[in-house]
């Protein structure tokens, strides 16, 4: 009866379901289980089955640069968060306050690491994700304006739920750039957050691009409304090289 079971729950592809069939039918004779509470177990499992598939294929679409998680946040030392705000970004609290995230540090402090852990929370709740690197994204513009799909890039950036842009302000942006981001920033409202890592306070972001217009667009866009969070500490990547007495599961990333 599981076989012919398993079977049926293949074809109708309820991998969840056939995956756990066996043990769950097992527990529900041991535990004299009621048919509906057995049902409710498969459904459980089918339900947890797809959300996890679902996040895997998230996070592999939103290319992030190295795995990073909430719960690898090396608290050892102050680093400019709070435990009490760890856990509220888990919570997406910014999400839902619908504000942008900036997240401001020297290099090495973690701010790659944890917009990446963040965006990748937001994987695991079942939202798309983009995470850009500001160069590499506009080389991607570079590349789709030459094909003349410009306009399709950006309307697939906006479908995203959540983009990271990551290491703005490392240099200047000409005036074409420019125009693209306050495209893509407009594009954003109310559709879904922005989270910015840079080495720049906002306050010399204006010097960034060549016209004070678009500049004040850009940077109106990016800050309101938007939380800061500034890290400090010093480089992590150098407190990794001192003796140490322990490993933490974040010295495994690589972080910015």
């Amino acid at each position: 009866m599981n076989q012919q079971a398993n079977s049926i729950a293949n074809e109708l592809k309820l991998f969840g379901v056939h995956q756990n069939l066996e043990a769950r039918a097992a527990e529900a004779v041991a535990q004299n289980l009621h048919p509906l509470e057995f049902l409710n177990l498969l459904l459980q499992d089918e339900k947890l089955y797809r959300k996890d598939r679902l996040s895997k294929s998230l996070t592999k679409r939103a290319k992030f640069r190295h795995q990073a998680d909430m719960e690898d946040w090396d608290t050892s030392y102050e680093r400019g968060l709070t435990k009490a705000k760890l856990k509220e970004l888990a919570l997406l609290a910014f999400q839902k306050n619908k504000q942008n995230l900036i997240i401001l540090g020297k290099t090495g402090e973690g701010k790659t690491q944890l917009a990446i852990s963040i965006g990748r929370r937001a994987c695991r709740e079942g939202q798309s994700v983009g995470f850009l690197p500001v160069n590499l994204m506009f080389e991607e513009v570079l590349a789709a304006r030459a094909a003349g799909k410009l306009l399709g890039y950006l309307h697939k950036l906006n479908q995203t739920q959540m983009i990271i842009l990551d290491d703005f302000g490392l240099r200047g942006y000409s005036h074409e750039e420019a125009n693209v981001l306050v495209e893509l920033l407009e594009g954003r409202v109310k559709k879904g957050p922005v989270i910015i890592t840079s080495q720049v306070d906002p306050k010399g972001w204006h010097k960034l691009f060549e016209d004070s217009v678009i500049a004040e667009a850009i940077v109106d866009r990016m800050i309101n409304p938007s939380q800061r969070l500034q890290l400090k500490g010093g480089s992590y990547r150098e407190r990794l090289n001192l003796p140490k007495t322990g490993n933490s599961l974040a010295e495994t990333n690589v972080l910015n």
